[in-house]
C-alpha cells in the first residue's frame, strides 16, 4: 500500500512545477517529516501558479548549491546563504536576487515551524539594495488607446464588426478605464459586470482569491454591453466575460488565455503602426497616467489600481515625463 508520503509526493507531481528534482536530496536526507513539510511549502502555502514555479526554481537552485558543498539540512548556516546571494549579484539583477532570497527565507521559515530546522538561516542575510522609480512598461498616450480603441471596431457605416472586434475592444477598454491586471480581468464571469445602485460595476479577480470592485467608466461599460449584445450571453452570468475563439473562428465557454490577449494585442498594435513593445500591462499604466495627467491622485490611483502601497501605483504613473521634457527645455542655450 502507497504511504501517506508517497501519495503527497505523487499529488504533489501535478500541482507543483520545480526547477529540478521533485524531492532534492538534501531534504530527502533530512527524513520523511522534512520531505513532507517541503511538499507542504509548495502545495499549502503559494497559491499563485507563477509564484510557485518561480520560488521553485530559486529553492531549487540554492540546494542544488548547498549539494555542492556537501552541506546538510540542519549544517546550512547565515554564511552560507549571503555567500550564495553574493554569487547570485555577479550574474542576475537585483530584484531576480531578492526574488531568490525571499524564496529561500519563506522556506526556511516553513521548515522552522514545523520544527524541521531550530531556526531560519536567511533571517539574517540582506538582499541588494534595489530602487525602481520609474516603470518600464510600455505607454499609450490618451490619443493613441483613443486611437487603438477606434480601430477595432471603427465608427464606419460600411465595416462590419465581428464577434471577435467587439470582444478585443471590450477587454482592451475594461483593462484601460479599471487599472486592471490582464489576469483579474480575463477571470471575469458575466456576474461580474454588473449594475448596482445607478452605477454600473466591474468586479475584478485579484491575486489571493481576492475580489475588487471598480465603477464602470462609461465608455468601458457601452463596450463590453456590445460584446453581451454580440455574445448572446449575458443571461449566461457564471459563464466566463472573455472567452477563447476556436480554430473554426467561433467563441467556445473557455476563457481567453493571457498568452493570447498577449497575442491579440500585439496583432491590433501592429496593424495600426503602434509600438510592438505595447503589451497588456501596458493598458493599466496608460489608464493611470492618463488619469494623473487629468488632476487624479495617486491616493485614487492606488485604491483604484488595487495596489497595497502607493509606490507601486506611482511605477506606472508617467504623467511627469512629459512635465520634466517640458522643463529640460526651458534650458535654452
Amino acid at each position: 500500500m502507497q504511504s501517506g508520503l508517497e501519495s503527497g509526493k505523487a499529488s504533489a507531481k501535478q500541482s507543483v512545477v520545480l526547477a529540478g528534482p521533485l524531492l532534492p536530496p538534501i531534504i530527502a536526507q533530512a527524513g520523511d517529516h522534512a520531505a513532507r513539510r517541503f511538499i507542504e511549502f509548495f502545495t499549502a502555502t503559494i497559491r499563485n501558479a507563477h509564484t510557485r514555479r518561480a520560488y521553485a526554481k530559486a529553492v531549487s537552485g540554492f540546494l542544488a548549491w548547498c549539494e555542492g558543498y556537501r552541506l546538510t539540512l540542519p549544517g546550512i548556516e547565515p554564511l552560507h546563504v549571503a555567500a550564495y546571494i553574493e554569487e547570485l549579484t555577479e550574474t542576475k539583477a537585483a530584484p531576480t536576487v531578492k526574488q531568490h532570497l525571499a524564496a529561500i527565507s519563506m522556506l526556511f521559515d516553513w521548515l522552522t515551524s514545523g520544527g524541521i530546522l531550530p531556526f531560519n538561516p536567511a533571517a539574517s542575510v540582506r538582499g541588494p539594495k534595489h530602487s525602481v522609480k520609474r516603470g518600464k512598461t510600455p505607454v499609450l498616450t490618451a490619443a493613441e488607446a483613443r486611437q487603438l480603441l477606434d480601430s477595432i471596431v471603427p465608427d464606419d457605416p460600411t465595416f462590419t464588426p465581428t464577434l471577435i472586434d467587439y470582444r478585443d475592444r471590450a477587454l482592451i477598454a475594461v483593462m484601460v478605464y479599471s487599472f486592471g491586471r490582464v489576469n483579474a480581468v480575463l477571470g471575469m464571469t458575466v456576474a461580474d459586470f454588473y449594475v448596482e445602485g445607478r452605477k454600473v460595476w466591474f468586479r475584478l479577480h485579484e491575486k489571493g482569491g481576492k475580489r475588487h470592485e471598480v465603477p464602470a467608466h462609461h465608455n468601458a461599460a457601452d463596450y463590453v454591453e456590445a460584446y453581451l449584445v454580440a455574445a448572446g450571453i449575458a443571461a449566461d452570468k457564471k459563464s466566463p466575460l472573455f472567452r477563447s475563439i476556436d480554430r473554426h473562428r467561433a467563441m467556445t465557454d473557455r476563457p481567453l488565455d493571457a498568452r493570447n490577449a498577449l497575442d491579440m494585442i500585439k496583432r491590433r498594435v501592429r496593424a495600426i503602426g503602434l509600438p510592438e513593445t505595447i503589451c497588456c500591462h501596458s493598458f493599466r499604466a496608460t489608464g493611470i497616467t492618463v488619469f494623473r495627467q487629468n488632476g487624479g491622485t495617486i491616493e485614487e490611483a492606488q485604491h483604484i489600481a488595487n495596489h497595497e502601497s502607493p509606490k507601486t501605483t506611482m511605477l506606472y504613473d508617467r504623467s511627469r515625463d512629459q512635465l520634466t521634457l517640458d522643463e529640460v527645455e526651458r534650458i535654452v542655450i
